[in-house]
């Protein structure tokens, strides 16, 4: 079953996938009218390579040259509606979230960007899911708290996503995950089970790949 779901989800990957825009403000953002899947996590995290490799794609999603400096919502639209009409409405959209952390932001950069996100989160109907991505090398660091915290407060549901675990050993690995598991526990809004991923190798992405088909358009999409 899970094969199945796997093998349809990567299919209705291998069709459209189309950037939308980048919005710098709420204003900008286009109509609510598909489901949203949104990421985030701190900033080199690997967010771009993580989306890169869902969606098949080498550059969907352009790493910054300078970690956490994108400080847009970047909107890609995915699959069709209507087959006949390839360029009407989407069967959902990604949302690639400005990188966090900030190591050399200015305060005012950093104020905008949780102004622009903790709004988007308690206001956008559509968003059906946020996945938060963690390095699976360093665990859960303080900024990732409180995003998790946000995302509680506003009650968006949201997956822990652990990135780059080919750079870590399998023994470390085991004992990063059981205790992200556990702390997450403690956080209403979190999904139960965590992912683990490696964008380099195609670990967990086929996987990742079905459950954000399931969170945008449900468990019945799999059934037809």
């Amino acid at each position: 079953m899970q094969e199945l779901r796997e093998r349809k989800a990567s299919r209705l990957f291998s069709g459209r996938v189309d950037f939308l825009l980048s919005a710098p403000q709420l204003k900008f953002l286009p109509e609510p009218t598909v489901p949203e899947i949104a990421f985030c996590g701190r900033s080199n995290v690997g967010k771009s390579s993580l989306l890169n490799a869902l969606t098949g794609r080498k550059s969907i999603a352009r790493a910054s040259v300078t970690p956490g400096r994108t400080q847009e919502l970047n909107y890609f639209e995915i699959g069709m509606a209507d087959p006949n009409v390839p360029d009407g409405k989407s069967l959902f959209r990604l949302v690639d979230m400005p990188g966090y952390g900030f190591a050399k932001a200015p305060v005012k950069v950093v104020e905008r960007w949780k102004k622009l996100v903790r709004t988007y989160l308690r206001g956008r109907q559509v968003l059906a899911r946020n996945l938060v991505l963690v390095d699976s090398r360093h665990g859960l660091k303080e900024v990732d708290r409180e995003m998790m915290k946000m995302l509680d407060e506003a009650a968006v549901g949201y997956r822990i996503v652990l990135t780059k675990t080919d750079k870590i050993k399998a023994s470390e690995l085991e004992r990063v995950a059981n205790r992200i598991a556990d702390e997450s526990r403690k956080h209403p809004a979190a999904f139960p089970t965590l992912h683990l991923t490696s964008s380099e190798k195609g670990m967990g992405i086929e996987a990742l790949r079905a459950a954000v088909v399931e969170d945008a358009l449900g468990a019945s999409y799999f059934d037809n």
